[in-house]
């Protein structure tokens, strides 16, 4: 079996952030959703679960942070070119999500831009040249 990550993230309405994620192409695993959860599967290694609240605080005695005013992690994923990293924000608005919450990055090597759920939580989908992934970004900004 290969390493695969899931990623625990607290939501306020289940519901919602399953059809936001579902809207920017995460698929649903009913084999680990319930009315508690949510798997959203976003590749054959990466899976986001979608936690209520009060499921949530059953994995950590941590307090709970707001993600809309408060961040912890940004949540970094590779997209296969510059338009799918446009069309994922695009649906995240369309969905309710919020459109570059943090600023977009193009560094001609890599592009990047942001968006958050509706809970707050920030996902940076991004592109970078296979060149750039191959020696390094770096070396590729040496280059210019």
């Amino acid at each position: 079996m290969s390493q695969m990550i899931f990623i625990n993230l607290p939501v306020a309405d289940l519901d919602r952030s399953r059809a936001f994620y579902e809207a920017v192409g995460f698929v649903g695993d009913a084999r680990f959703t319930n009315q508690f959860a949510a798997c959203m599967v976003l590749s054959d290694e990466i899976r986001v679960m979608l936690l209520t609240h009060g499921f949530w605080s059953a994995f950590t005695d941590r307090r709970r942070l707001d993600p809309a005013a408060e961040a912890q992690v940004l949540l970094c994923i590779s997209r296969a070119d510059m338009a799918s990293v446009d069309a994922m924000i695009k649906a995240a608005a369309a969905a309710g999500g919020t459109a570059d919450p943090c600023p977009p990055q193009d560094n001609g090597f890599m592009y990047g831009r942001s968006f958050g759920d509706p809970d707050g939580h920030i996902w940076e989908p991004m592109w970078m040249s296979a060149d750039a992934a191959e020696m390094g970004p770096a070396e590729m900004a040496d280059a210019d």
